[in-house]
């Protein structure tokens, strides 16, 4: 494995495919994308990083049993799973200004 340095990181290990890419970018191999084919590769992107960030994954919480009924009640009331409704809550406080 090669050595590759930088300012940001003194040193980083490559591996053989590693090596290879940074020698094609060096060597002009990839060139920048413009225009129509830009814009649609980006989106690509964004796409595939939100995909990521909105998975899902499970916790579990201690609640009291009071809170847990109360909630329950609420999300009966719209028509809810009570999960559905939690992660609702969060997401609403997460996402205020």
């Amino acid at each position: 494995m090669e050595r590759f340095k930088s300012k940001m990181v003194p040193y980083y290990e490559l591996t053989k495919e590693e090596e290879k890419i940074l020698a094609d970018v060096e060597n002009g191999v990839y060139v920048p994308v413009k225009g129509k084919e830009r814009a649609r590769l980006m989106r690509m992107a964004v796409n595939a990083a939100r995909a990521t960030l909105d998975r899902t994954k499970n916790i579990n919480i201690r609640l009291s049993e009071r809170d847990l009924i109360k909630l329950k009640g609420k999300a009966a009331e719209q028509g809810l799973p009570y999960q559905t409704l939690v992660s609702s809550i969060i997401h609403q406080y997460n996402n205020k200004s």
